[in-house]
Formats: structure tokens, sequence, C-alpha cells
């Protein structure tokens, strides 16, 4: 497991562009019959992921957690972003579609991952924070998110955004996640910007086209730097920051949060002219 030890808003300033993304970019994601893991001081966020292909992958506990299991202190959530396959936990077996999503909570000690097909293996995220109760798993199918339809075509950032492991649909200690897709020709996510100081963030881009890129903003909002996203990597964004995107094509992100509260709508809202 890797550890990552966040720099303050002072030292974020004075970085190169590849300190920058040595710091807050994760890009070691999705790796065939690998379990990657990036572990952050910032609220002790674990960020990874799961693609079973030629064989399952269990998901154990690492030198760092000393912690007798996974989940024996932390809640999970787990997106699917590649081809059906199967999520085992303690003996419960849960048939993962794509973007299908699983909370699993504190306490569950087996986690099994697998595909359905090799050629077309499933491809799990991973989210994972510090629980304080145990709640129950639950499956949320893509059919059972909360869609919320934010932007407008001539803002380029028409978009729907899938609330998945949210109080409507999952009791969780502080997880929430989920995942959001732009309309055809809107290239621009959460502008004008926000940040929430009680909670940090991370975003995992996905369904991002060979030969594109999204331009991921993140910073102070008065002292903003950019990182180049590819294809299924993540950025880590600490509660100072702002988190916004714009691509060269077609994407889609999955978002997700831990820290003080759960309130979705919990932002300290920005303008275009605050953003420098």
């Amino acid at each position: 497991m890797e550890i990552r030890y966040s720099p303050d808003p002072v030292r974020f300033c004075r970085m190169t562009t590849q300190e920058v993304r040595e710091n807050f970019l994760v890009e070691s994601l999705f790796k065939p019959d690998e379990i990657k893991m990036v572990y952050s001081d910032i609220d002790r966020a674990i960020v990874g992921s799961a693609v079973p292909a030629g064989q399952s992958l269990s998901l154990t506990s690492a030198d760092e957690l000393r912690a007798n299991y996974f989940c024996q202190r932390r809640e999970l959530g787990i997106l699917n972003i590649g081809g059906g396959g199967t999520l085992t936990i303690d003996e419960q077996n849960y048939k993962m579609s794509n973007l299908d999503c699983l909370y699993v909570g504190r306490g569950s000690k087996a986690i099994v991952f697998a595909s359905d097909d090799a050629a077309n293996p499933a491809r799990y995220y991973l989210l994972s924070y510090p629980a304080h109760a145990e709640y129950p798993t639950v499956h949320i199918r893509r059919s059972q998110s909360t869609p919320v339809q934010l932007g407008s075509i001539e803002e380029s950032n028409k978009r729907t955004i899938y609330k998945c492991i949210h109080p409507e649909n999952a009791e969780t200690c502080q997880l929430v996640m989920g995942y959001t897709i732009l309309e055809p020709g809107c290239v621009w996510n959460t502008m004008p910007a926000h940040t929430h100081e009680r909670r940090m963030e991370v975003y995992m881009y996905f369904d991002v086209a060979e030969g594109t890129r999204v331009f991921h903003f993140m910073g102070k909002p008065d002292e903003t730097r950019h990182i180049s996203v590819a294809n299924g990597q993540a950025v880590i964004s600490p509660s100072w920051s702002i988190h916004s995107g714009v691509g060269t094509g077609a994407y889609t992100f999955c978002w997700g949060m831990g820290g003080e509260n759960q309130a979705f709508d919990d932002m300290d809202h920005l303008t275009i002219e605050d953003i420098k």
C-alpha cells in the first residue's frame, strides 16, 4: 500500500507540475489481476482498484492498517466501471453489472472480487474511510441510484449526477459516493467550482477515450493549478481545494467524499470571479 502525506496550501503554491502530480494524482489504478491501494493522510482515505481478469482477488488488510482484516475499522464503497462480475462479502454474492455500486460495512471480513468474462473483466474502483459503527452491506444497482440533472448545453456542462452511496440509499458512517455523466458535447464539470471545508473528496475519471484528457483544476480558489488526467486515474482533493475539470472529449467521473457530514448540498459556493 502506498502512503501519501498531503502538503498544505502554502507548500502547494510553490510546487512544480511534477510535485503536484506526485502528491495528488493516482495513476496506478486498474492493473489486471492486481489490487492497488493508496492511503492518504487526508481523512485517512484509501483509494484503490481491483481487476480480477484471470483469477479472483481477495481484499486483505495491510501492515499500515494494523488490522486483522480490511474492514475491521473501515467502511468501503465499490463501483464497477467494467464488465460484469461478482462480489462476495462473507459468502454473500452480489452480481455487479456496469455502474453498479456496493457499500460494504465495517466488520465485513471476507471480500472477494471476480469477473464474469476474463476478456471483459470487471473493473472495481474502491474508496474507503474509517468507520465508527457497523451498517449493513447494500447493493445499489445502476437503476436504483438517485439522478440529479444540472447544467445546460449553453454552458457546456449539462450533466446527470447519480447518487449511489448516499443517505437516500444506504446508511453509512461518513462515506458518500456516486458518479456524473456529461451530455454529448458538454465538457465542464463543477464549474463554477466550490469547496467544502468539512469534507475531502476524490475524483476518479473514467470512460476517457484514448488520446483525450481531462484537465482537473485544484488549489485554493485564488491560487489554482491543473493536472492532466487520463482514463482510470484519480485526484485526491483536500477540503481547502476546489475540484473541477474540463475534458478534450467525453468522460465520466466517480466522486466520493468523507468527513464531518453527508449533506450533498453542504458546499462553499464560489463565483467565476473568485477563481484565479
